[in-house]
């Protein structure tokens, strides 16, 4: 059985933007996008936070928790959900490459691998087991068909 995190994804997302953050300012490896061009970082913030919100509007709509780990009433399979079974971690991933492209450097970048690593270890590959558990065959099915990420 998994146990519930008690450090939700959103919160890793704020410590990779602020290590980001940090890394700019105190250790600014290569500037390599410089304004106006750096501003086009603003498109993929602005995906990611749609993706987000609508993949976790979706999960409020069909009544099923949020929360990894939470109890699952219902597996989710349409909308945003048909294309890549992470909606929302990829749209943080996605908020993140525009911070760090706005910021222009390669010490922005260096917080995104770590948390691509955290998330899949510490919640996707849990909540694929979870989810397995929970809707067997179902799930199985969904996971054949749909891909972790894109």
């Amino acid at each position: 059985m998994e146990v519930k995190r008690k450090i939700v994804p959103p919160a890793y997302l704020f410590i990779a933007l602020l290590l980001m953050w940090l890394m700019q300012g105190y250790f600014p490896v290569l500037q390599y996008i410089d304004p106006p061009i750096a501003y086009f970082g603003v498109i993929p913030i602005i995906l990611g936070i749609v993706i987000a919100a609508i993949s976790a509007d979706l999960f409020k709509k069909v009544g099923t928790g949020i929360v990894p780990f939470e109890e699952a009433t219902t597996l989710v399979t349409g909308g945003l959900y048909g294309v890549t079974r992470n909606p929302m971690y990829l749209g943080m991933f996605l908020i993140l490459f525009g911070v760090a492209a706005l910021l222009g450097s390669v010490g922005a970048m260096l917080p995104i691998p770590l948390f691509i690593v955290v998330i899949r270890n510490r919640f996707v590959l849990g909540e694929e087991r979870f989810l397995e558990a929970a809707f067997g065959p179902q799930y199985l099915d969904y996971k054949a068909k749909v891909r972790r990420w894109i």
